[in-house]
């Protein structure tokens, strides 16, 4: 209580200052009769721009570069992120406002409506850049976990920096509109519990839209970086992205595809994250055979050209180098179809690359296509409707 009593005593003793060097000023121009007045705001006015101008040139000019050097002379690395440049500026912004909002009782006191006008236009800028800088503080936390952008921490940051966001805005509005309505904030929070329901079922589809995002990225299910496809859609691409609303995605052919993460959580994806971390790219591939060409080599032993097949492609498919050993190499007889006899071709391909796995698949499968006629075996092939 003795503080504020304190800055209030301080506050008028700096306006009662200004006020007399301003009749000061008039009394040394020798001015006098109607046009004094007339002065007299003019003075005010020029004052007041003159320090709101100097107040924002010393805080620019001077507090930012030492704020900056103090936080480049710390060994850690937060200090310099959350009060960067940006921050930095956009606070020096709101000094000027506060400066107006002061000395606008003193300039304008003979003109209470105007002066009530121009308070509240002043306490809404105050607002508006508050928030503002508030935005840019905030999305600063984006920048601390940089080096790994697939960690939970830095997905969870953004999510919750998203909330706080939207937050920091909803704030602003209802604040706002208290100055423009000349009620207490206080007021009007209170009042939004009667109303809460139904801005619940408005907004149903983004409240759900953020809680699916949360859990999104809270459970380690997606992370920027991620090669996802989603069935029934044409997604089929890197995570570039994510937000608690939408999920960009850019195709293998460059195009970018957005999606909601309700899309994700109601319905399902397939990430490739194991592959790409993993020693392989797996191949399951079938080819089917004409039954009538299956006979036996070795009759004594039970020894069909397509057990001798079977075996040979295993072999071939240890030796390359591009297959990897440890994993399972597998050539695999399945159940007869209509079609002909389906031999399964199961390994993983060591290189994860697009380009670079279809060639060296195409490279396996033409030697099986070509090879399969030595060993006696037709590859079934149904001619094409006409």
């Amino acid at each position: 209580m003795a503080l504020q009593i304190h800055k209030l005593v301080s506050s008028h003793i700096w306006l009662e200052k200004i006020r007399i060097f301003v009749e000061q000023t008039i009394s040394l121009t020798g001015i006098q009769g109607p046009a004094v007045p007339i002065l007299r705001h003019v003075l005010l006015i020029l004052v007041t721009i003159f320090l709101a101008w100097l107040f924002y040139i010393i805080c620019r000019k001077t507090l930012v570069p030492l704020i900056m050097g103090i936080t480049k002379k710390t060994t850690v690395k937060w200090d310099s992120v959350l009060l960067n440049k940006d921050v930095l500026y956009s606070a020096c912004k709101i000094v000027p406002a506060i400066v107006v909002w002061k000395l606008l009782p003193m300039v304008f006191y003979q003109f209470p409506s105007i002066r009530v006008i121009l308070v509240r236009l002043t306490a809404i800028y105050i607002v508006i850049m508050t928030t503002r800088t508030a935005v840019v503080f905030i999305d600063s936390f984006n920048q601390l976990d940089t080096i790994n952008r697939r960690s939970s921490t830095q997905q969870y940051l953004k999510s919750f920096c998203g909330v706080l966001k939207i937050l920091m805005v909803f704030i602003a509005c209802i604040v706002t509109i208290a100055i423009l309505l000349n009620k207490s904030p206080m007021a009007l929070f209170a009042g939004l519990g009667a109303t809460s329901a139904v801005l619940m079922l408005v907004f149903k589809d983004t409240i759900e839209g953020l809680v699916s995002g949360i859990r999104l990225t809270s459970n380690n299910m997606l992370h920027v970086g991620d090669w996802i496809t989603v069935p029934n859609t044409i997604v089929n691409g890197v995570v570039k992205e994510m937000s608690l609303s939408t999920v960009k995605v850019q195709n293998f052919d460059n195009t970018i595809v957005t999606i909601s993460p309700q899309a994700l959580i109601n319905g399902s994806f397939q990430n490739w994250i194991g592959m790409q971390q993993g020693s392989g790219r797996r191949v399951k591939r079938v080819v089917y055979f004409d039954f009538r060409s299956i006979r036996f080599e070795d009759q004594d032993k039970k020894i069909t050209n397509m057990g001798e097949f079977r075996r040979a492609m295993e072999i071939y498919l240890t030796n390359r180098d591009d297959v990897n050993k440890e994993m399972t190499v597998m050539v695999r007889e399945l159940e007869a179809t209509q079609g002909g006899v389906p031999l399964e071709f199961y390994f993983f391909l060591k290189m994860k690359d697009w380009k670079l796995y279809e060639e060296h698949l195409a490279d396996i499968m033409e030697y099986v296509y070509s090879i399969a006629g030595k060993y006696g075996l037709t590859i079934y092939q149904q001619y094409p409707e006409q």
